[in-house]
């Protein structure tokens, strides 16, 4: 059962008004425990695990109330419709919120969105490329990784890979080099870039084998096995494999040599994150937030978007030199924790809220 707070002791509503899970509601799932030791906080909406706590729905009059010791609560969103809630609750129904909103958009936002930011109380962008779309004073404030949760260390790498079937792909091969991706497969992450780039390359590197991971949506069924025809039309299906999607990826990361995130387009990009945090080097092309976190030939490489021949570029350096890999991949580690923990983005997004606390003493 889903755990209820008493709404008189939160101070900050983290709201999430979309059943399905996606990579908001990841972000939410993600925040909130750590956000907990800071503030009193609590999810308001749908689709989330019962070990969140969450306002109930039916308790959504007590947002007309100020919260126990402070002047107005805030209100943090995430998507448009909750921008939307937030104002028609302060501005109709004279709520005391202060409103939030995160931007991960790589793109100039459409005039609805723009009109609910301009009446919003504080703008967080979560990368300087999303910062650059937009009109109003903001804050940069990455996503960060829990770099005790995303590790290359664990009691058995690869003992949460069993309850899937996946162990015996990945001892089957240990002796080889693995390159990997992971995602929905379909054309937007990339997915038909990579397999190119491994029939491309595989042939000329024996000790590599290449893993897939992630779930396909009935309405890609066709683009992953006109994929799947491909490679075995190269003779590749035994080094090229779709794994499926695994629901815990951490010893996917750390069983990878090197890890690939040829996405054509993406908002924010979370996998080389959690893959650097698990000592592993990075190939990504530059949607998204990618070429912010990546330093060049320190922790990985970057090349254009939608680029195969780039792309099969890049991936060779390291298959040449699995050494180096291995040497960047540490170094990755050690980038993702000074800069990209998620303990520093609960700071800096305390750090909004506390402003607006500020601001009205």
């Amino acid at each position: 059962m889903t755990r209820v707070l008493d709404i008189s002791k939160v101070e900050v509503v983290a709201t999430n008004f979309k059943r399905r899970l996606s990579g908001v509601t990841s972000t939410i799932v993600q925040l909130i425990p750590h956000q907990r030791k800071r503030v009193d906080i609590a999810a308001f909406g749908a689709g989330l695990p019962p070990d969140i706590p969450t306002i109930a729905w039916w308790r959504f009059p007590s947002l007309l109330k100020k919260p126990a010791g402070r002047a107005f609560r805030i209100w943090h969103a995430r998507r448009n419709i909750e921008m939307l809630a937030g104002l028609i609750l302060k501005v109709f129904f004279k709520a005391p919120l202060k409103i939030v909103f995160t931007s991960a958009a790589q793109r100039r936002h459409r005039s609805f969105t723009r009109f609910l930011m301009a009446r919003v109380d504080a703008v967080v962008a979560t990368s300087v490329r999303s910062g650059s779309y937009l009109d109003r004073p903001h804050r940069v404030i990455p996503h960060g990784v829990d770099c005790e949760r995303f590790s290359p260390f664990s009691q058995s790498t690869l003992q949460n890979a069993r309850q899937n079937d996946r162990e015996e792909i990945f001892q089957a091969h240990r002796e080889r080099f693995a390159i990997g991706c992971c995602g929905r497969i379909r054309h937007q992450k990339g997915s038909d870039l990579f397999v190119r780039a491994m029939i491309r390359l595989l042939p000329a590197y024996p000790d590599w084998i290449a893993l897939i991971a992630g779930a396909t949506r009935p309405n890609h069924r066709g683009y992953l096995d006109g994929l799947k025809r491909e490679i075995d039309d190269a003779g590749l299906g035994k080094r090229i494999l779709f794994i499926g999607e695994i629901p815990d990826i951490r010893p996917f990361y750390r069983h990878l040599r090197l890890f690939v995130a040829p996405s054509r387009n993406e908002g924010f990009g979370l996998t080389p994150l959690e893959a650097m945090a698990c000592g592993t080097a990075v190939v990504a092309s530059d949607a998204g937030s990618y070429a912010e976190m990546i330093l060049p030939e320190k922790t990985g490489l970057i090349v254009p978007a939608g680029d195969k021949d780039a792309l099969c570029q890049a991936i060779r350096i390291y298959m040449e030199d699995p050494d180096s890999a291995k040497r960047q991949g540490r170094a990755a580690r050690v980038h993702v924790q000074e800069k990209f923990s998620l303990e520093k983005e609960v700071q800096g997004l305390c750090e909004v809220y506390e402003r607006l606390w500020e601001e009205r003493s």
